[in-house]
């Protein structure tokens, strides 16, 4: 099953790390936060990724037409580097799919710009490229398919609460903590069925316009989870992700899941 991630975002509100590079190129730990989502779909399968680029899109081209493996993977240098025994690989079997889609494009018109490369796919998987969980994928990949709905997307809970004040005649009448289990908030997880694009007309925004239509014809599914979610919006969503990622990093389920099986070893050798 494909995988659509929009990856044009300038990341306005990260200013002093997304300056340079599109908002999913910002780092968590070692790897930007767009390898963490891709790692967390390939553990599941879902290898074949389209990523809709936009602002500053070569930045990520050039990540991975020069990906370092040594980074994230243990490896044997010998030789005086001749040879480089890694004994585990990332991305070696992930096929990549890089198309411009606009600098200033909309997600609706970032996704009605790759769906030629979606041509057969029933149903492809979509995701806004800046947030990360540890979201039961098979579960809500199949509650979809059981329905007859076009799209379904992922409904968390804030990770903060909020004040909610309440006015008269410019007067505050009241205040009072609106708490995280009062509201749900899109997640940036999408299962879609191919008919989304019947759906989607130019300048839309996909959860504006197209969702609204297929609202009206309740074609939408809502999938709630309570566990792991956590956006990169702001410096302070970089920083909880940093300390999470140093201590026990509920996404990193493809680490959680195979801890203690043993490692593939494959061995390279450079040109002298």
């Amino acid at each position: 099953m494909k995988v659509v991630l929009f990856c044009g975002g300038a990341g306005m509100r990260l200013r002093g790390y997304a300056d340079d590079i599109p908002k999913p190129m910002v780092q968590i730990g070692s790897r930007p936060i767009l390898w963490h989502l891709m790692k967390y779909y390939a553990y599941f399968g879902h290898k074949d990724f389209i990523l809709c680029l936009g602002h500053k899109g070569n930045a990520i081209k050039d990540y991975f037409l020069h990906y370092d493996e040594s980074v994230s993977n243990d490896f044997i240098w010998s030789q005086g580097g001749k040879k480089i025994h890694f004994l585990n690989r990332d991305i070696d079997d992930w096929t990549i799919t890089f198309v411009e889609t606009g600098a200033n494009a909309s997600i609706g018109g970032r996704l009605k710009a790759v769906e030629p490369h979606l041509e057969g796919e029933e149903i492809f998987l979509a995701n806004y490229g800046d947030g990360l969980s540890d979201l039961p994928l098979p579960t809500m990949l199949d509650t979809f398919r059981q329905s007859k709905a076009v799209a379904s997307l992922l409904l968390v809970q804030p990770t903060a609460s909020f004040d909610l004040v309440n006015t008269s005649e410019g007067m505050v009448t009241g205040i009072c903590e609106l708490t995280r289990s009062d509201i749900w908030i899109n997640g940036g997880f999408f299962a879609l069925r191919n008919e989304i694009f019947d759906y989607i007309h130019p300048g839309d925004e996909l959860v504006r316009e197209p969702f609204q239509r297929l609202i009206d014809q309740k074609a939408l599914l809502a999938y709630k989870y309570t566990g792991f979610w956590q956006c990169m919006d702001t410096f302070k969503d970089k920083q909880r992700l940093d300390e999470l990622n140093h201590k026990a990093a509920p996404w990193k389920i493809w680490e959680q899941m195979t801890a203690g099986l043993p490692t593939e070893s494959i061995t390279i050798s450079a040109s002298a």
